[in-house]
């Protein structure tokens, strides 16, 4: 049985985070941090933060230098159009909106660049569920 998400997991090195925190309260910060773990590069994209988790901060997506796999959205929905302009400049492959985030109108302007659209579902818990082993 196909399972699109899995193979965008299995697929993706590199992570653009935008609005990721350095607040390790932040549910942003702590799933990013858990995606670094489990050997993913993350980007992250917050024009009010400098470093956040080793890596250096880029205001914009359109700032970050370097390509990007899939761009995990931690905005309100209402930035999600911008954000989803920005990850077809940038040549992204996927467009991840975590739980909550949603905006159909920018998913199919996605889909229709070529983009693979994930909307309200968390990417750790996805992860989770498909790569970590449970131990009894």
């Amino acid at each position: 049985m196909p399972d699109p998400i899995r193979d965008i997991l299995e697929q993706s090195k590199t992570l653009a985070v935008v609005g990721l925190s350095a607040k390790t309260t932040r549910p942003s910060h702590g799933v990013a941090a858990y995606m670094q773990r489990h050997g993913y590069r993350i980007i992250p994209v917050n024009p009010q933060e400098d470093v956040v988790l080793g890596e250096k901060v880029y205001p914009t997506l359109d700032a970050a230098p370097e390509p990007v796999d899939v761009v995990v959205i931690f905005r309100r929905s209402e930035f999600v159009p911008e954000v989803v302009d920005a990850a077809i400049r940038k040549g992204a492959k996927v467009v991840w909106m975590q739980e909550g985030v949603i905006h159909e109108q920018a998913a199919e302007r996605a889909r229709a660049a070529g983009l693979r659209v994930v909307m309200d579902r968390c990417i750790l818990k996805e992860h989770a569920k498909r790569f970590v082993t449970k131990r009894i």
